[in-house]
């Protein structure tokens, strides 16, 4: 048996199983969300995310099958490269000017640069302290990697890209927590980001951003809202998920036609009273950031609990694989994934249910878009290497 062979039967194919069922999934909502439109350039979505599943496919077993410590040389020269193209941003989409456009080609840097820390910060508190024992000192580290995750939150911000922005907080403090860093110096920079909290509100935030937080907080509170300007998102996106039901729309149609065959209204008829069909959530958006939105109404509080069941499997898959891992830099790669995971799921769902103001967030594996389904698979397949390496040597 070859070594590569043996590394292939070695992946974890629970993670490959539960994570092609999502992709899958996020195929089948694409498709289901455009089917009723008309014009190529949204219709044909569905099949340009199946050819990015394949070239994600591909870098994911290339990264699975390749050791993870390579990094260790990788890491700074693609967080640089990523800081340049944070600096070379050219296109306005969303009212961000966070994508660059080459030959007809956009992308979003912020995906590339938030994915490149992570290598970084896992070579500052997994590799740096083997061979310099001084790092190994709680606030050298934070020195070295606070830096590291301010340069590009600062630019992103500038930006006006909030909610990938704030992804890399998250990645900063599950960093802080595997890298054990001290519990004192933990709590400290806690307190001093809940005082930053209320300056950045007021000076730092856009006017738009502070409508989007106040209409959040309005409507959590029953209070009188805008529901032609500010409001409208939100409130039809909260229409849709709460008349779906257990079953959703789509089973409550089938429902309908199979109890009323002589019925003039059929099925198909039916399905044009979705939120999502009538223009309510529109069709740029109900493939990405509000894709939840578009399954939910679909598939009801059942299709719901699967997605975010299929989600928790994969969490507790990847906590199991960094429990596993041989050395720090393994940690610290699928501590930073776990965390970049769970607040782009956590922030898109909740965006969609009120639980938090409305951002620009995808839904991992399932919401359409190029870049960030490759930085997603890459990072997978980085997680599969720990777990195919975790006996190795270090």
């Amino acid at each position: 048996m070859t070594p590569l062979f043996r590394k292939l039967l070695g992946m974890n194919w629970f993670v490959v199983t539960v994570t092609a069922t999502l992709l899958a999934f996020g195929v089948y909502s694409i498709n289901a969300a455009t089917a009723f439109l008309t014009g190529e350039n949204i219709t044909s979505k569905w099949y340009d995310q199946i050819l990015w599943i394949g070239i994600g496919t591909i870098i994911y077993f290339a990264s699975s099958l390749i050791d993870y410590r390579w990094i260790k040389w990788a890491a700074l020269p693609a967080y640089i490269v990523s800081i340049i193209l944070l600096l070379s941003t050219n296109t306005i989409l969303s009212g961000a000017k966070s994508w660059i456009t080459i030959g007809g080609f956009t992308f979003q840097p912020s995906q590339i640069s938030i994915v490149s820390g992570i290598l970084l910060l896992s070579v500052i508190f997994g590799e740096l302290p083997k061979r310099v024992p001084i790092f190994k000192h709680s606030l050298l580290k934070i020195l070295l990697a606070a830096p590291t995750v301010g340069l590009p939150c600062l630019i992103i911000l500038n930006e006006t890209d909030f909610g990938s922005a704030m992804a890399w907080s998250v990645v900063f403090m599950v960093s802080l927590v595997i890298g054990k860093v001290l519990l004192r110096y933990v709590i400290v920079i806690i307190e001093c980001g809940l005082i930053i909290v209320p300056i950045f509100y007021f000076f730092g935030l856009k006017d738009y951003q502070k409508e989007r937080i106040e209409t959040w907080l309005n409507m959590l509170y029953e209070n009188p809202v805008d529901e032609q300007g500010a409001a409208w998102v939100p409130k039809h996106n909260m229409i849709a998920i709460g008349s779906a039901g257990y079953l959703g729309k789509m089973h409550q149609d089938d429902s309908i036609a199979t109890s009323q065959p002589n019925s003039s209204v059929n099925a198909h008829d039916n399905t044009l009273s979705l939120v999502t069909e009538m223009g309510f959530v529109p069709s740029n958006v109900s493939i990405n950031d509000f894709i939840f939105v578009t399954i939910a109404e679909r598939h009801g509080f059942r299709g719901a609990a699967v997605l975010i069941g299929l989600y928790s499997i994969l969490l507790i898959l990847l906590l199991l694989i960094c429990y596993s891992a041989r050395d720090m830099t393994g940690r610290m790669l699928i501590g930073g994934f776990i965390g970049l995971l769970f607040y782009h799921v956590f922030m898109n769902i909740g965006m969609c249910v009120l639980l938090v103001p409305i951002t620009g967030i995808p839904l991992p594996f399932i919401s359409y878009g190029g870049t960030f389904l490759l930085m997603m698979m890459f990072m997978l397949g980085l997680c599969q290497s720990v777990w195919i390496h975790r006996g190795d040597e270090s």
